[in-house]
């Protein structure tokens, strides 16, 4: 029997505000490492998302730079996930990219001959490879607590098309309108947390230009395309979107006529408020990573150096940026956070001065 819509809703809330919880407040910043996570510049850590009870998922690069999925609890026991079709070669492997709250994991695996394939991994454990229909290339992104999984795919032609993966395992492909025929255009899914709980998801189309226009799809398969005042129309300008909130609320990025990137959200009723960080000037940008069920929006924006900072954008308007103890100041280096849950704890990663990721977790008060 299908679980009512409204039930799944409360039920997960419940989940969020008790995984928030858990977490405690003895110390303002965590920083992690999956054991076995690589230590030489372009290895480390990278997390992704948090899912029921303070866990946060994500994936790393070994020593041999091989990828690996990871899962860590809220009291900081990690466990390893990976596809049994997964290579073992370098930039081979299994990388989890989104949980939701009753602890299904999606991501995607790197095969032996570096094709791509998406997976759910069950809160039991069982593992479930899969392709879109036509696919060069499958690529997963996010699965809401109904067990929908949104993604993207290429074909043999280079052209990008989304997806949504039904609890029964019957995919979907679709493509927004307008959205180019070309190699590198198409359709393409957001990043974390860009399918919700009603089924609605987010993303960006390229066209035959190569500018990006937002979009959105509900769960009945209407597509609404938007882009924010201000943003460019040439090639590699326009409106991106990164995800989608419980309420319908968006955020992503805007690259205007100058290819400067600023940050944006988009209501439910299609009302766009676009904004940027304190100290994301020319020839940097604000770029939002993921936004919560209470529309706060955590990001990343680079200064003038290279360097990246991470904020906090509240529901109430009020951005905070932080910096997480042992980031680097050289260019490419610095706090990339990732999500942020309903009672303000923020994951993500930085990287230091040898360019290597580590996972962190952040407390920021947004009151």
């Amino acid at each position: 029997m299908k679980t009512p819509r409204n039930w799944v809703f409360f039920f997960g809330l419940f989940l969020i505000c008790m995984g928030a919880s858990a977490f405690g407040k003895d110390s303002d910043v965590i920083i992690f490492d999956p054991p076995n996570s690589g230590q030489s510049p372009g290895q480390g850590t990278t997390p992704a998302s948090f899912s029921s009870f303070g866990v946060i998922d994500g994936y790393y690069l070994d020593a041999n730079y091989q990828f690996h999925g990871f899962l860590r609890d809220m009291r900081g026991k990690f466990s390893t996930l990976d596809v049994p079709e997964a290579g073992n070669g370098a930039y081979q492997g299994t990388l989890a990219f989104g949980s939701n709250l009753f602890g299904a994991v999606a991501g995607f695996y790197v095969d032996s001959n570096y094709g791509t394939h998406g997976f759910v991994r069950q809160p039991n454990g069982a593992i479930k490879t899969f392709d879109a229909p036509n696919s060069a290339g499958t690529y997963a992104a996010n699965i809401n607590a109904e067990g929908t999984i949104a993604g993207d795919f290429y074909d043999a032609n280079g052209i990008q098309h989304g997806y949504v993966r039904a609890p029964n395992g019957k995919i979907t492909a679709f493509d927004a309108p307008g959205a180019g025929t070309g190699g590198g255009q198409g359709t393409f899914t957001g990043f974390i947390d860009c399918i919700n709980l009603e089924g609605s998801m987010t993303g960006n189309s390229v066209d035959a230009n190569g500018v990006q226009h937002g979009y959105v799809r509900t769960a009945d398969g209407k597509i609404t395309t938007f882009d924010v005042p201000g943003a460019g129309t040439a090639g590699g300008q326009g409106t991106a979107a990164a995800g989608i909130s419980l309420d319908g609320t968006i955020t992503g990025s805007y690259f205007d006529a100058n290819y400067l990137s600023h940050g944006y959200l988009r209501t439910r009723l299609g009302k766009i408020i676009t904004f940027d960080a304190p100290g994301a000037v020319s020839g940097g940008g604000t770029y939002p990573a993921n936004i919560n069920g209470l529309d706060d929006i955590v990001g990343q924006f680079s200064d003038s150096a290279g360097v990246y900072h991470g904020f906090l954008r509240t529901r109430f308007g009020k951005i905070i940026t932080f910096d997480i103890p042992g980031a680097g100041n050289g260019a490419g280096d610095g706090t990339l956070p990732s999500s942020v849950d309903l009672s303000g704890e923020i994951t993500g990663f930085f990287v230091d001065i040898n360019g290597v990721n580590h996972g962190f977790l952040f407390f920021a008060d947004p009151f």
